[in-house]
């Protein structure tokens, strides 16, 4: 019957691993399969500059600059918000995104804008831009 305790790997599906520097009665002492002398046969040299990849690396392009992790913020103008509100309305991420004002609720939002703002408005979970704030704050 077969189980676990008595499968056995097929003859020659195993290969030992080649065991290099380990004395001349390995087979593979001396110069450890290196050759004698040249760079390669140093310490030291990366595999790469020793398959000749070094200058294929060099040549592909690699993509420049950092991109940060933290999400850009939705920008939304104080214009958009009073074309579309009401005097006592709450402005919050799920609002602007039903009114189709930003893409996407999960990233931040900013209100910015030089314009005045004609509403008296509540703002929740809402970054805004300092000339509101005074605006707010008079």
């Amino acid at each position: 019957m077969l189980s676990l305790n008595n499968i056995k790997r097929s003859t020659g599906a195993t290969k030992n691993r080649k065991r290099v520097g380990r004395g001349n009665a390995s087979g593979h002492g001396t110069y450890s399969t290196r050759g004698l002398k040249g760079q390669k046969s140093r310490s030291g040299v990366s595999n790469l500059k020793r398959l000749g990849m070094r200058k294929q690396l060099l040549q592909t392009p690699k993509v420049r600059g950092f991109k940060s992790l933290k999400p850009k913020n939705q920008i939304v103008s104080i214009s958009a918000l009073n074309t579309n509100f009401k005097d006592g309305d709450t402005i919050n991420p799920e609002v602007l995104f039903a009114k189709d004002l930003i893409k996407s609720v999960n990233k931040p939002v900013k209100v910015l804008g030089k314009e005045k703002l004609a509403l008296k408005l509540k703002f929740e979970k809402v970054q805004m831009s300092a000339s509101l704030q005074k605006q707010l704050a008079a």
